[in-house]
Protein backbone atom coordinates (compact mmCIF):
# COMPACT_ATOMS: atom_id res chain seq x y z
CA UNK A 1 0.00 0.00 0.00
CA UNK A 2 1.05 3.59 -0.79
CA UNK A 3 2.57 5.59 2.27
CA UNK A 4 1.79 8.84 3.11
CA UNK A 5 4.09 11.44 5.04
CA UNK A 6 3.43 14.71 6.20
CA UNK A 7 5.31 17.48 7.56
CA UNK A 8 4.11 20.55 9.47
CA UNK A 9 6.81 23.04 9.19
CA UNK A 10 7.96 25.54 7.05
CA UNK A 11 8.57 24.35 3.50
CA UNK A 12 12.04 26.08 2.39
CA UNK A 13 14.19 25.86 5.87
CA UNK A 14 12.57 21.96 5.65
CA UNK A 15 14.02 21.59 1.83
CA UNK A 16 17.60 22.89 2.78
CA UNK A 17 17.88 20.48 5.85
CA UNK A 18 16.67 17.26 3.83
CA UNK A 19 18.57 18.00 0.53
CA UNK A 20 17.52 15.58 -2.42
CA UNK A 21 15.39 12.99 -2.01
CA UNK A 22 15.85 9.92 -3.60
CA UNK A 23 13.43 8.57 -6.36
CA UNK A 24 11.22 11.49 -5.65
CA UNK A 25 9.50 13.55 -8.41
CA UNK A 26 7.93 16.96 -7.27
CA UNK A 27 4.49 17.86 -8.07
CA UNK A 28 3.51 21.14 -6.29
CA UNK A 29 1.91 24.97 -6.91
CA UNK A 30 4.15 27.30 -4.40
CA UNK A 31 1.77 29.86 -2.73
CA UNK A 32 0.71 33.29 -4.12
CA UNK A 33 1.88 36.45 -2.94
CA UNK A 34 -1.17 37.44 -1.12
CA UNK A 35 -0.65 33.80 0.99
CA UNK A 36 2.69 34.88 2.64
CA UNK A 37 1.90 38.16 3.99
CA UNK A 38 5.01 39.70 1.66
CA UNK A 39 5.15 42.65 -0.39
CA UNK A 40 5.57 41.76 -4.02
CA UNK A 41 9.22 42.36 -4.62
CA UNK A 42 9.98 40.24 -1.14
CA UNK A 43 7.72 37.48 -2.54
CA UNK A 44 9.07 37.45 -6.01
CA UNK A 45 12.69 36.99 -4.05
CA UNK A 46 11.16 34.13 -2.18
CA UNK A 47 9.41 33.01 -4.52
CA UNK A 48 12.88 32.46 -6.99
CA UNK A 49 14.33 31.23 -4.06
CA UNK A 50 11.16 28.17 -3.57
CA UNK A 51 11.21 27.12 -7.05
CA UNK A 52 15.02 26.67 -7.28
CA UNK A 53 15.04 24.49 -3.77
CA UNK A 54 12.24 22.64 -5.20
CA UNK A 55 14.19 21.55 -8.27
CA UNK A 56 17.25 20.98 -5.94
CA UNK A 57 14.88 18.50 -4.15
CA UNK A 58 14.47 15.62 -6.36
CA UNK A 59 17.85 13.56 -8.18
CA UNK A 60 18.98 15.03 -11.26
CA UNK A 61 17.66 11.89 -13.55
CA UNK A 62 14.29 12.91 -12.31
CA UNK A 63 11.95 16.29 -12.60
CA UNK A 64 9.99 18.91 -10.46
CA UNK A 65 6.46 19.68 -11.91
CA UNK A 66 5.14 23.10 -11.29
CA UNK A 67 1.24 24.77 -11.67
CA UNK A 68 0.93 28.13 -11.31
CA UNK A 69 -1.41 30.72 -12.08
CA UNK A 70 -0.67 34.38 -12.84
CA UNK A 71 -1.78 37.23 -10.64
CA UNK A 72 -2.66 40.81 -10.94
CA UNK A 73 -1.55 43.41 -8.82
CA UNK A 74 -1.53 47.10 -9.12
CA UNK A 75 -3.04 46.92 -12.97
CA UNK A 76 -0.16 44.94 -14.02
CA UNK A 77 -0.15 40.75 -14.84
CA UNK A 78 3.23 38.83 -13.07
CA UNK A 79 3.66 35.92 -15.15
CA UNK A 80 4.66 32.80 -12.22
CA UNK A 81 5.21 30.61 -15.24
CA UNK A 82 8.16 33.10 -16.40
CA UNK A 83 9.35 32.88 -12.94
CA UNK A 84 9.03 29.33 -12.68
CA UNK A 85 11.35 28.60 -15.53
CA UNK A 86 14.09 31.39 -14.70
CA UNK A 87 14.25 29.62 -11.38
CA UNK A 88 14.57 26.03 -13.08
CA UNK A 89 17.38 27.83 -15.57
CA UNK A 90 19.46 29.31 -12.13
CA UNK A 91 19.24 25.74 -11.01
CA UNK A 92 20.53 24.36 -13.97
CA UNK A 93 17.65 22.60 -15.43
CA UNK A 94 15.81 22.69 -18.90
CA UNK A 95 11.90 22.52 -19.85
CA UNK A 96 10.32 19.41 -20.42
CA UNK A 97 7.45 20.93 -21.43
CA UNK A 98 4.60 23.65 -20.50
CA UNK A 99 1.02 23.31 -20.73
CA UNK A 100 -1.76 25.00 -20.02
CA UNK A 101 -4.68 23.90 -17.45
CA UNK A 102 -7.99 25.75 -17.82
CA UNK A 103 -9.43 27.02 -14.71
CA UNK A 104 -12.06 28.48 -16.66
CA UNK A 105 -14.24 27.65 -19.56
CA UNK A 106 -11.94 28.81 -22.84
CA UNK A 107 -13.16 31.58 -23.96
CA UNK A 108 -15.01 32.67 -21.20
CA UNK A 109 -14.49 36.28 -19.86
CA UNK A 110 -12.63 36.31 -16.35
CA UNK A 111 -12.80 40.11 -15.75
CA UNK A 112 -9.28 40.41 -14.24
CA UNK A 113 -9.15 36.89 -13.01
CA UNK A 114 -6.60 34.06 -14.21
CA UNK A 115 -8.04 31.89 -16.53
CA UNK A 116 -5.57 29.22 -16.76
CA UNK A 117 -2.75 27.48 -14.74
CA UNK A 118 0.94 27.10 -16.13
CA UNK A 119 1.77 23.02 -16.06
CA UNK A 120 5.80 23.45 -16.07
CA UNK A 121 7.96 20.47 -16.00
CA UNK A 122 11.83 20.87 -15.35
CA UNK A 123 14.93 18.85 -15.21
CA UNK A 124 18.80 18.81 -15.07
CA UNK A 125 19.08 15.53 -16.44
CA UNK A 126 15.88 14.03 -17.84
CA UNK A 127 14.70 14.12 -21.66
CA UNK A 128 10.79 14.64 -22.74
CA UNK A 129 9.99 11.93 -25.09
CA UNK A 130 8.63 13.08 -27.95
CA UNK A 131 5.39 12.24 -27.89
CA UNK A 132 3.59 12.69 -24.33
CA UNK A 133 -0.27 11.39 -23.34
CA UNK A 134 -0.58 14.81 -22.04
CA UNK A 135 -2.43 17.44 -24.11
CA UNK A 136 -1.21 20.92 -24.65
CA UNK A 137 -4.30 22.60 -23.34
CA UNK A 138 -5.93 20.47 -20.43
CA UNK A 139 -9.49 21.59 -20.51
CA UNK A 140 -11.12 19.45 -17.55
CA UNK A 141 -9.00 19.70 -14.77
CA UNK A 142 -11.45 18.09 -12.81
CA UNK A 143 -12.50 18.35 -9.35
CA UNK A 144 -11.08 20.62 -7.02
CA UNK A 145 -11.09 19.32 -3.08
CA UNK A 146 -10.30 23.04 -1.81
CA UNK A 147 -10.55 26.32 -3.43
CA UNK A 148 -6.74 26.87 -4.22
CA UNK A 149 -6.05 23.31 -4.72
CA UNK A 150 -4.97 22.22 -8.37
CA UNK A 151 -7.51 19.77 -10.37
CA UNK A 152 -7.29 16.02 -9.54
CA UNK A 153 -7.33 15.59 -13.04
CA UNK A 154 -4.96 18.44 -13.80
CA UNK A 155 -2.61 16.46 -11.22
CA UNK A 156 -3.03 12.98 -12.32
CA UNK A 157 -1.55 14.14 -15.62
CA UNK A 158 1.15 15.41 -13.44
CA UNK A 159 1.91 12.44 -11.47
CA UNK A 160 1.45 9.53 -14.19
CA UNK A 161 4.29 11.44 -16.27
CA UNK A 162 6.20 11.36 -12.84
CA UNK A 163 5.52 7.80 -12.26
CA UNK A 164 5.88 6.54 -16.44
CA UNK A 165 8.74 9.33 -17.66
CA UNK A 166 10.46 10.13 -14.79
CA UNK A 167 10.41 6.66 -12.86
CA UNK A 168 9.52 7.88 -10.03
CA UNK A 169 8.74 6.09 -6.29
CA UNK A 170 8.14 8.71 -4.55
CA UNK A 171 5.87 12.03 -5.24
CA UNK A 172 6.89 15.58 -3.23
CA UNK A 173 5.07 18.74 -2.87
CA UNK A 174 6.80 21.06 -0.39
CA UNK A 175 3.21 23.66 -0.40
CA UNK A 176 0.71 20.41 -0.22
CA UNK A 177 -2.20 22.36 1.15
CA UNK A 178 -4.79 19.85 2.23
CA UNK A 179 -3.48 17.04 0.13
CA UNK A 180 -4.55 17.03 -3.25
CA UNK A 181 -1.38 15.57 -5.10
CA UNK A 182 -0.43 13.46 -2.40
CA UNK A 183 -4.04 12.00 -2.60
CA UNK A 184 -3.66 11.52 -6.39
CA UNK A 185 0.01 9.74 -6.09
CA UNK A 186 -1.23 6.97 -3.63
CA UNK A 187 -4.06 6.56 -5.83
CA UNK A 188 -1.88 5.82 -8.71
CA UNK A 189 0.51 3.73 -6.10
CA UNK A 190 3.06 6.08 -5.43
CA UNK A 191 4.28 6.95 -2.17
CA UNK A 192 4.53 11.03 -1.01
CA UNK A 193 5.68 13.17 0.79
CA UNK A 194 4.34 16.72 1.76
CA UNK A 195 4.83 19.78 3.81
CA UNK A 196 2.23 22.16 4.90
CA UNK A 197 2.65 25.37 7.23
CA UNK A 198 -0.23 25.67 8.56
CA UNK A 199 -1.48 23.01 11.08
CA UNK A 200 -4.86 22.32 10.14
CA UNK A 201 -4.30 21.82 6.63
CA UNK A 202 -1.07 19.36 7.40
CA UNK A 203 -3.63 17.21 9.04
CA UNK A 204 -6.35 17.16 6.51
CA UNK A 205 -3.87 16.54 3.88
CA UNK A 206 -2.91 13.51 5.94
CA UNK A 207 -6.57 12.13 5.66
CA UNK A 208 -7.53 13.32 2.00
CA UNK A 209 -8.68 10.62 -0.41
CA UNK A 210 -8.89 10.53 -4.03
CA UNK A 211 -10.80 7.60 -5.98
CA UNK A 212 -9.01 5.94 -8.80
CA UNK A 213 -12.51 7.24 -10.94
CA UNK A 214 -12.09 10.85 -10.37
CA UNK A 215 -8.62 10.44 -12.47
Amino acid sequence: MASRDVHCADALPWMRAHGRIDGACAVTSLPDVSEVGMTLPVWRAWFLEAARLVVGSVPDESAALFFQSDIKRDGTWVDKGALVIRAAEDAGASILFHKIVCRRTPGALTYGRPGFTHLIAVSRALKCPDVLPIPDVITDAGRQPWVRAMGVRAAAHAVRFARDQAGAKTIFDPFCGIGTVLAVANALGLDAIGVELARKRAEQSRQLVVPVSEL
